[in-house]
Order: C-alpha cells, then sequence, then structure tokens
C-alpha cells in the first residue's frame, strides 16, 4: 500500500537524512526483501534497509566485516549456465517450463523474445509493462522476457526488481523463472537453496501481480467487455544444473507460502516510519562516522538475530556478537528460543534448570529440571 504523497516525501527526506549527507541509497533488490520477509521482527533490518543504508560498509566501519554474498567464481559460473540456458532465443528454457508447467499447451516453437532495452529502471519497467501487455494482447504464443525489470512499492518508495526471466504463456499467463546454478541431484536440491530461491521468487510474483493488475483495470471499453486481469501463476520454474554437468534441469515449485509470507511483511514495512519516528534525533549510519557514534546508533535500533541470518545479512557478525554478550537465547536458533517461553536469557535457563528461579508450573520450566535431573543421575551413574 502506498504511502500518501505528503507523507511518503517527508518519509524520503527522513530515510535519506539516516544514511548520511550526499550518500547514494544501495538500490533494494528482491533477495533483501525476501530476507526481510524470513526474519520479519528485525527493526534494525527493515530501517536500514528501507534507507538504503549499505549494511557492508556499515559492517566494515563496526569492525564485523561480512563474508555474505556469493565469490567471484561462483557470478561467473552462474552467468555461464544462465547463458547457456537462454542460448538460442530461450529455445531450452522455454522447452523446460512447457515441459514442467503447461504440458496442455502447444509446444514453443518461433517465440517472441522482446527487446527490453530502455534508459533507467524506470524505463526498463515501462517497456517490460507495455511488452506483458503486448503479450497478453495477443494470446496463442508464447513469449520469454530476458530480465525484464519490475518495480515493487517498499515504504513508499520503488524497488526496481530484475527477475531471470518471466515466460507468458499461449492462455495469457506469466510464469517467473529462477535460474541458479546449485545442482539438481537425482531431481532434488538443498533445501535450504531452493527455500531461499522460493522466497526471492515470491517477491517476483508479488510485482508481476500489481502489473497484472493495473493491466486489468485499464478502461479499454465497457465494463462487461474489459479483459480480466492476467493471471500470475504460483508455480515458478526453478533451472539449476543437472548432477555434476552444466546441462539444464528443472523443477516446478509451489510459492503460495512463501508469497503470503512475503506480502504480510512488506504491507509491515509501509509502517517503517513508526521505526524511524522513535529514533533518536540526529540519528545517522553513515559509514564515514566515528566507530562509537556508528555503533551507537546502529545499537539504537533492536536486532532480532537468528544463525539464519549468516547466510543473509552483512550485519550479522556484528548482531551476533552483540546477541551472544547479552546471552540471549536467539543465538541458538529460533526453534530452541521457541521452546523456552519466557526465558530470554541463558543465564535464566540455567537458573531455572538448577531451580534458583522460574515458576515450576511453567511447561519449559519443568521440562528443563526434568532434563537437569536426568542428567545428573547420567553422570552419577558414569562415576560409580
Amino acid at each position: 500500500m502506498p504511502l500518501p504523497r505528503t507523507r511518503g516525501t517527508a518519509l524520503r527526506q527522513q530515510l535519506a537524512e539516516l544514511r548520511g549527507p550526499d550518500v547514494p541509497a544501495k538500490a533494494l533488490d528482491a533477495r533483501a526483501l525476501a530476507a526481510l520477509a524470513a526474519n520479519p521482527g528485525c527493526a534494525r533490518r527493515a530501517i536500514l534497509d528501507g534507507a538504503g543504508v549499505n549494511k557492508a560498509a556499515v559492517a566494515s566501519a563496526l569492525g564485523s566485516p561480512s563474508a555474505f554474498g556469493q565469490s567471484q567464481f561462483a557470478l561467473t559460473r552462474g552467468n555461464a549456465f544462465e547463458a547457456k540456458v537462454k542460448a538460442d532465443g530461450g529455445a531450452e528454457l522455454l522447452r523446460l517450463v512447457h515441459d514442467k508447467l503447461d504440458r496442455s499447451a502447444e509446444p514453443p516453437a518461433d517465440a517472441r523474445v522482446p527487446d527490453l532495452t530502455a534508459a533507467g529502471p524506470q524505463g526498463r519497467t515501462a517497456r517490460t509493462e507495455l511488452e506483458l501487455r503486448e503479450a497478453t494482447a495477443h494470446p496463442g504464443a508464447w513469449t520469454l522476457l530476458d530480465h525484464p525489470m519490475l518495480a515493487l512499492d517498499v515504504a513508499g518508495s520503488p524497488a526496481f526488481l530484475e527477475p531471470d526471466a518471466v515466460v507468458v504463456h499461449p492462455d495469457g499467463s506469466w510464469t517467473v523463472v529462477e535460474i541458479k546454478s546449485f545442482p539438481l541431484l537425482d531431481g532434488s536440491a538443498d533445501p535450504a537453496k531452493v527455500g531461499a530461491a522460493a522466497r526471492q521468487a515470491a517477491v517476483y510474483v508479488l510485482a508481476l501481480e500489481e502489473v497484472a493488475a493495473r493491466l486489468g483495470a485499464e478502461p479499454e471499453g465497457p465494463a462487461q467487455d474489459r479483459a480480466p486481469a492476467p493471471r500470475v501463476r504460483h508455480r515458478v520454474l526453478l533451472v539449476c544444473p543437472r548432477d555434476f554437468s552444466n546441462l539444464p534441469a528443472a523443477s516446478a515449485v509451489d510459492i503460495r507460502k512463501q508469497r503470503a509470507v512475503t506480502a504480510r511483511q512488506l504491507a509491515r514495512l509501509t509502517r517503517i516510519e513508526d521505526i524511524a519516528d522513535a529514533l533518536p534525533d540526529g540519528t545517522c549510519f553513515s559509514p564515514d562516522l566515528p566507530a562509537e557514534e556508528l555503533t551507537a546508533a546502529v545499537e539504537s535500533v533492536p536486532a532480532a538475530y537468528a544463525p539464519e541470518c549468516l547466510s543473509a545479512c552483512e550485519l550479522a557478525f556484528h548482531c551476533r556478537a552483540r546477541s551472544r554478550e547479552e546471552g540471549a537465547v536467539t543465538s541458538l536458533g529460533r526453534p530452541v528460543r521457541a521452546e523456552l517461553g519466557g526465558l530470554t536469557t541463558v543465564e535464566d535457563v540455567l537458573a531455572a534448570a538448577r531451580g534458583e528461579a522460574g515458576d515450576p508450573d511453567d511447561p519449559a520450566v519443568a521440562a528443563l529440571r526434568r532434563a537437569a535431573a536426568l542428567r545428573a543421575e547420567a553422570l552419577e551413574a558414569a562415576c560409580r
């Protein structure tokens, strides 16, 4: 939901001040938005991403440089594989879409691959929307959009997103294609990597749904003659190398759950102004600030660290160190945190297990004391 124009303008100015003077904003991408959806309770990441702060530069300035991101070798290998998949006008890619998602349609032949070149992200977004409109208005043929540009409203500002490909089916429906360099071994891949790809694809689906809604609302004659909005498929195509070769294989991935979670989190992000308004006056996250001042600014926003952050956020090492210093049980993982109820620190957990604190009627406390008793019995038996 976009913010009102006056409030959105004021918020953008406020977020620009948080970045620091003359510091360009780091654009949000689908990977960042997916990471936000995976950790909805982290206000620190929400405000830093919303303000366009370069978290990698901030992490380095804090003395906790990030190891997050792909190596140059992985990027080169991924680009080479993507080029192979899209060779010959995307013939192999379209064959995989037909085989995995739309066997009832005519096999793809002489598919349209329109040129999406335009000036700037706004121009590319408009060009993509134009080509989607053209492809949908003339059903019966396959269309492949190679690296289209989509816009998704985030906290009152557009985030420009670039999926690997979008395919328009002969029936006018749209499919997101994600091309990854991790392998499909015996038809399956690493669940964690597939989950990350599904969350990223869900962001693209949401952006496409906004385009579809606009196209369906366009006045083209009497309301009864107006075409319905194009359908955005909730099964995306994940294309990966087969086994240990460089040959493409594909799997259809249902992203309805990821889409719902991401939509809820993005709706929460429209309230990012609440986080910004609660910050102390003069707060700034510029990496050029003195270390103590930057640390105070970052620590003024609560974080929700979990081990999963190590693979998704540039500030993970800094937040992990703080979490360990505070003895927070979240550093042990979300499943452990969920089992411990109101016990939020390791010290509280140990005191409850020893019978020094905690309500005996609390199931978590009772389970800890029972576990401590069993451990004591086992140690006593081992010493005999």
